[in-house]
């Protein structure tokens, strides 16, 4: 090879790396203006978002809505235009009101509402040139392309759910030796053991709150359970054990503030039930999807207490038993059965309580127990009853009266008759009393629900509770024990034989023979009425957030044991029981004056004691249970905001 051709083939070379060299260069700069360019649009693109980003949460924040003002629209345009985004020809704006939704899928969803505006979604669009690799496409595209690209960018903001708590609660008042061994009867019976706990104890646990979070989460670690799956926790069988020695070690960890609950706690985790099972989730409701915020507040121990007992109550087929010491009479056995238990909180979004009215879904509301008592007066008892015992010669003559006519006998009223002292013997009518006397109170639950609330401004936020009285069934006559509690039928209340009448025959001066016990039939006794439902709505303005103590209102009261004594006033509750035989009508019609007079006298005489006996049951044994037939303390909080401020939820 001559030198010559060597050098031509080295040129060559140099002009192929020279020739790559100018397209690597040209490649190089395609590729940085397509950077460059690709980085404008994003910008572009970035802008346009944090624009509709800052619309929808200003329209979402200073309440839009899209119906005749369409403020939203409003409020979304001002917003853009402060962000230097002005509606034209080539940018434009598009608002829309609507609802969220979480699908099966767990993603969320927007769903146009023009009525609702729950949330908004803010569209816009602008028109940007296009970019060189697009012109670049354009010289070998056919026909024309435009000159400009349009851009377009979502978001749809949404204020967080309002959360809505009731609650209802026990007043006590001051606890006392007295109360304290009540206590003692109601909550150990009801848990299935003996339970001596002081005054001090049972104060300690009224004046004790606990946090619903932290008790919540304890449990679930107690059971095994994932932490923050509270429907879970709410719906999983537990033991009463179980329940209370949680409260146990959250307490525990507040050191010796709360030392005094803690050890009445301890006593009545001893006696509880490790093998009964309920769910927490009869007593403590929470609004399904409901936020966890709502759960950040405080409940009194005693009433979670007197809930677990109740609950465990109710799913037991005994009834407790214990006694209440009446004035003027003495120690009375009482029997009590709780047929439902009370709802203690519920927690929830009110909008969803006030839509599902009509429904009766996703409410929130709380309940008392409903209770059932049965008192049984024995004979030796009721023979001591002033007001009874005194009746009984003011029913001397209409009940010979009666008796005459009926049975066709010649009876007279009282003893020192002269037909008895001068002419012959006769017979006299003798009363006494013959049979125990059952007395049945049924307190319904009261019952109180969220109807409305308000959430315009924090200035202005209210909660409007209609709330329900209990309905209070007392019956008097003959109960069967067995069925007065139980908890698929209603009270059965058959006529007792209350007074006998006897007949005794006297012979002047020589005296009188022995009373013939039944001869003349006797006086049946029945009575059974009913205090009806009263509605109430409680308005709280400016409640409380959730977290804060609640503000309670109380219904207004109502004497229920003057209620009970005027309906029996006007009751027929006495009949005329024959010894044999059946009475005709057109008989009974002949002494109807009379039978009337015997009910007025015998009515009069049970008002005189029933008022005192009932007085006990329903002051303290029902209060002790949570049951008040009077009025019921509702307490309710309310947090327009539980999240914070409006947020962007897609």
């Amino acid at each position: 090879m001559s030198p010559r051709s060597c050098f031509r083939g080295r040129s060559r070379q140099r002009g192929a790396i020279g020739l790559v060299a100018a397209m690597t260069l040209g490649l190089a700069l395609l590729f940085a203006l397509l950077v460059v360019d690709s980085g404008r649009l994003y910008l572009e693109q970035r802008k346009l978002q944090r624009v509709v980003d800052t619309a929808a949460l200003e329209a979402v924040t200073r309440g839009g809505h899209c119906q005749a003002a369409n403020t939203a629209l409003t409020y979304a345009t001002q917003s853009a235009a402060r962000n230097g985004f002005s509606v034209n020809t080539e940018q434009t704006l598009a608002i829309e009101c609507g609802t969220l939704a979480t699908g099966s899928d767990n993603l969320r969803r927007f769903s146009v509402d023009p009525s609702k505006s729950d949330a908004i979604r803010v569209v816009a669009h602008n028109s940007v040139p296009r970019s060189i690799a697009s012109g670049v496409a354009a010289l070998f595209s056919k026909g024309p392309l435009p000159l400009r690209t349009g851009l377009t960018a979502t978001a749809v903001a949404a204020s967080p759910s309002p959360l809505a708590m009731l609650t209802i609660r026990t007043i006590l008042g001051e606890i006392d030796s007295t109360k304290s061994e009540l206590l003692d009867a109601l909550i150990g019976g009801m848990l299935g053991g003996n339970l001596k706990l002081t005054a001090v104890g049972w104060d300690g646990l009224v004046k004790t709150e606990i946090k619903l979070l932290s008790y919540l989460d304890q449990l679930a670690v107690d059971l095994l359970l994932n932490a923050g799956d509270y429907e879970t926790l709410l719906s999983t069988a537990v033991s009463p054990t179980q329940l209370i020695n949680a409260a146990i070690k959250v307490l525990s960890k507040g050191g010796a503030t709360a030392q005094v609950a803690v050890q009445a706690l301890q006593s009545i985790s001893n006696i509880s039930s490790a093998a009964q099972t309920l769910k927490l989730g009869e007593v403590l409701n929470v609004q399904t999807g409901a936020s966890t915020a709502g759960l950040d507040s405080n409940v009194q121990v005693f009433q979670l207490v007197q809930a677990v007992a109740q609950l465990a109550n109710s799913k037991s087929a005994a009834a407790v038993s214990t006694e209440v010491s009446i004035p003027l009479i003495g120690k009375v056995g009482v029997k009590l059965k709780v047929i439902e238990p009370p709802q203690l909180s519920t927690i929830g979004n009110p909008a969803l309580a006030k839509a599902g009215l009509a429904t009766g879904k996703d409410q929130i509301f709380v309940r008392t127990a409903q209770v059932r008592a049965l008192v049984s007066i024995e004979l030796p008892i009721l023979k001591t009853i002033s007001q009874l015992v005194s009746a009984l010669p003011d029913l001397l003559t209409p009940v010979s009266g009666v008796v005459n006519n009926l049975l066709h006998l010649n009876l007279v009223g009282v003893v020192n008759s002269l037909l008895c002292l001068v002419i012959a013997p006769c017979d006299n009518t003798v009363l006494s009393i013959a049979s125990r006397l059952d007395i049945s109170l049924e307190a319904g639950s009261a019952e109180s629900y969220l109807a409305d609330y308000n959430c315009a401004s924090e200035a202005a936020k209210s909660v409007t509770v209609q709330a329900t009285t209990s309905i209070a069934n007392l019956g008097i006559g003959k109960i069967d024990p067995v069925q007065a509690f139980s908890s698929s039928a209603a009270i059965a209340v058959e006529p007792v034989r209350l007074i006998d009448i006897g007949i005794r025959t006297c012979a002047g001066i020589l005296g009188c023979g022995p009373v013939t016990l039944g001869k003349g039939g006797g006086l049946g006794l029945k009575a059974q009425t009913t205090i009806g439902q009263r509605t109430q709505s409680l308005v709280y303005p400016l409640p409380p957030n959730i977290g804060l103590p609640a503000q309670y209102q109380a219904m207004s009261s109502i004497n229920i044991l003057t209620s009970l004594g005027d309906t029996l006033s006007g009751l027929q509750v006495t009949s005329y029981v024959p010894p044999s035989g059946n009475i005709t009508g057109t008989a009974l019609a002949q002494v109807a004056g009379l039978l009337n007079q015997i009910s007025g006298i015998l009515v009069n005489a049970v008002r005189g004691f029933i008022g005192p006996l009932l007085d006990p049951l329903v002051n303290t044994l029902l209060k002790a249970l949570g049951v008040s037939l009077g009025n019921a303390e509702i307490g309710a909080n309310l947090s327009c905001h539980s999240g914070g401020g409006a947020q962007l939820a897609i």
